[in-house]
């Protein structure tokens, strides 16, 4: 039986992050421990991950970016009279994306493709179907209709409702943080992570991330909205993960500095799920972190940076396994979220864990094959 050739369709860059790519890599990874042929095609956005996607071991077609850099305005074609409201993270029109890759999947005929990107969607999708046996995509934010064979929405209590007429009849949905793709090592310390938590109930710990850009620099109004209600009054280990790509890296170095809180930074972190483990209380974005620090039974307390990130941390929160924290920071209202998890970790920690069970990425590989 020949082996199944998948190709991810996929983007990295400052303005969206990296998250899509990540996510992209795990199920890569699993798929290739299949048996599977796995190729990405990305675009050369400013912040890329072709590197390291190549360093996993997986061959990446580059899209050029340099012959449409002319406004958003002159991307869209005719036929895109309502553009997607990420239209601009795509760096060419649908029609331009489509025709650079049928050049390369006319080469391949894959068994499979994925493709996860919010500027994408039944134009694309429509373009390139008859060149790859099926067609997956992978989404969470439901605002758009697609023409694909299966579709993947991990967000934890998505119903299948909500795409009713946002795909064909046919189209097999894979819906909830059941299907949350996470890499091997979070479900090799869960075990231990659960455990330690119910030994340890005060926050000593807390660790801060907010994806591998934070543009806006949200790390540095958290770490200074701890300096200032928390330092004072007990000691704390602070542990900062960040990429390092992030355009604010540099002067969150400066900043730390001149802080009294005793603050380790981590860049391009390795072991994201022993740093997890060992942390009483994450402070992050409500984005694909989320799911990694529920199969952890880490609370925490999230922040809604993007659109997409509103319905996960209303779910979370409604679980019980997070608290809201308001992006403004005000120093006060953080004292005081930080206040109440310190006396509700273990409870937050049981309903964060009841969400992910870290096995997510295999159920989507079993689907695919």
């Amino acid at each position: 039986m020949k082996n199944n050739i998948i190709v991810f369709r996929c983007d990295a860059s400052v303005k969206m992050g990296v998250g899509h790519v990540m996510r992209c890599l795990t199920l890569a990874e699993q798929l290739s421990t299949e048996g599977c042929l796995v190729h990405f095609i990305c675009r050369q956005h400013e912040g890329h991950l072709i590197e390291l996607i190549e360093r996993k071991g997986f061959s990446v077609f580059r899209l050029d970016t340099t012959q449409y850099q002319s406004g958003t305005s002159d991307l869209l074609s005719n036929s895109q009279a309502q553009p997607l409201f990420h239209a601009d993270w795509l760096g060419a029109s649908q029609e331009q994306d489509a025709a650079q890759c049928q050049t390369i999947l006319e080469g391949i005929n894959p068994d499979w493709l994925v493709v996860d990107h919010y500027a994408l969607d039944y134009r694309w999708q429509s373009l390139l179907k008859k060149h790859c046996h099926k067609l997956m995509v992978i989404d969470d934010l439901a605002d758009r209709k697609h023409e694909c064979d299966l579709l993947l929405d991990q967000t934890y209590g998505r119903k299948s409702e909500t795409y009713q007429n946002l795909v064909p009849e046919k189209c097999k949905l894979l819906l909830g943080a059941q299907y949350a793709m996470l890499r091997p090592e979070f479900t090799q310390w869960r075990s231990f992570s659960l455990k330690r938590r119910k030994e340890s109930v005060t926050p000593n710990k807390i660790l801060i991330t907010m994806g591998g850009v934070d543009q806006d620099n949200i790390t540095g109004k958290v770490l200074s909205a701890l300096e200032n209600c928390i330092v004072k009054e007990k000691a704390l280990d602070v542990i900062v993960v960040m990429g390092s790509r992030a355009p604010q890296l540099k002067k969150i170095k400066e900043q730390i500095e001149g802080f009294s809180l005793n603050i380790t930074l981590h860049v391009d972190a390795i072991n994201m799920a022993e740093l997890m483990a060992n942390a009483d209380l994450a402070i992050g974005a409500a984005g694909t972190t989320t799911w990694e620090r529920c199969c952890l039974g880490l609370p925490s307390l999230m922040l809604v940076l993007a659109k997409n990130q509103e319905c996960i941390a209303d779910n979370v929160v409604n679980a019980g396994g997070a608290l809201n924290l308001d992006v403004r920071l005000d120093y006060d209202v953080v004292c005081k979220q930080v206040e109440y998890a310190a006396n509700n970790l273990l409870e937050m920690s049981r309903k964060a864990s009841l969400i992910v069970d870290g096995n997510g990425v295999s159920r989507v590989a079993e689907s695919l094959l």
